[in-house]
């Protein structure tokens, strides 16, 4: 199917078809945003803590080597330590701030989406003929002039911002350590939030990229909609075939309900109503079996063959069937007719029985 011809949003269905095989709308420069903001906010947040830490490693490094009787082993092994220490309160606490972001911010665009279904091997991935698509395909185009733009202000912002901190370096000869290391750490903060806000405005136009790219490789062709249309509703004629089985098995159960009427009032050949009156159980005469026609004259002659009464009286069969519904009460406005009916046949009864 051409790409042009798909000019249909995707429909519930597709989506959520494509949403479990993986394919959810992610920017990764999002996620890669993130992660760099939340790295920015810990290097703020946390910055006395992580000067506090370099600064006790070294006082006690430089101390272990003015001790007398220790080895060379064991100041080695106590500064494996005292490292090891140092790298958990500053690297890997860093780390962890940042693994929480970029899972909050792919989660967060993806909802909460697990899937194994991109993890599994794909044969057509190894198509020689599929991968030069890819490779001169406009997303691929696109994803290259991305990272040649990213490098350039990246390039551009480090250049600025190190020329300017080469250019205050030589006012370090006459200030103090501490006063010296506060201004270079906030130099590289200023750096890391300029690159930040140039990337975030990245970020945020790769967002509409992703999300306008997603909407596209969804979209549909009309005839795709139609055949999905089919697949939910089921083919028409399938769908007659089911029908006409329910109607048939419907029927069938229905016929089964006849010998049990007390009466089939008809209308000779077009109409046929069978009700069942058990004052135990019904508070008013229950249509067992209805029908027109050929069906009329079925529950007609299974009455007769079961003697179930049979009595001719075309105003009220029309009206009992335009007015009833199978295995419900009939109207009130029947009861009185029907009660006739019903009367006369209980009175025949007893006749016999008397006789």
């Amino acid at each position: 199917m051409a790409e042009g011809s798909k000019t249909e949003k995707a429909t519930p269905k597709k989506r959520r078809d494509e949403r479990k095989k993986g394919n959810v709308f992610l920017s990764r420069d999002v996620v890669a945003m993130a992660t760099l903001l939340g790295a920015y906010a810990m290097l703020n947040l946390l910055a006395d803590t992580f000067v506090g830490s370099l600064q006790e490693f070294m006082t006690h490094s430089f101390s272990m080597g003015t001790e007398k009787g220790l080895s060379f082993e064991s100041i080695l092994s106590e500064l494996g330590m005292q490292a090891c220490m140092v790298l958990l309160k500053t690297v890997g606490l860093m780390s962890v701030v940042v693994i929480v972001c970029a899972v909050a911010a792919t989660f967060g665009q993806t909802r909460f989406l697990v899937s194994g279904e991109s993890l599994k091997p794909k044969f057509s991935r190894l198509n020689p003929l599929q991968g030069f698509k890819r490779l001169f395909s406009l997303r691929s185009v696109i994803e290259a002039l991305k990272g040649i733009l990213k490098i350039t202000i990246l390039l551009v912002i480090v250049y600025q911002s190190l020329m300017g901190m080469f250019g205050e370096s030589s006012k370090y000869l006459y200030a103090d350590v501490s006063v010296a290391a506060v201004h270079i750490f906030d130099s590289i903060s200023g750096l890391i939030l300029k690159i930040a806000l140039a990337f975030g405005a990245l970020a945020a136009l790769d967002f509409l990229y992703q999300w306008w790219d997603y909407e596209r490789q969804l979209r549909m062709s009309k005839q795709e909609i139609k055949e999905e249309y089919k697949q939910i509703e089921g083919n028409p004629q399938i769908k007659g075939k089911i029908k006409e089985l329910q109607r048939r098995m419907a029927q069938t159960r229905m016929m089964q309900q006849v010998p049990q009427a007390d009466v089939v009032i008809r209308n000779p050949t077009h109409y046929a109503v069978a009700l069942r009156y058990n004052p135990e159980k019904d508070n008013a005469p229950v249509v067992l079996a209805l029908g027109q026609n050929e069906l009329a004259l079925r529950i007609v002659k299974t009455a007769e063959e079961n003697k179930v009464a049979v009595i001719e009286n075309p105003p009220l069969a029309r009206s009992l069937y335009a007015s009833t519904e199978l295995g419900r009460e009939i109207p009130p406005e029947l009861y009185g007719a029907v009660a006739e009916v019903l009367v006369y046949i209980f009175r025949l009864d007893h006749k016999k029985f008397v006789q």
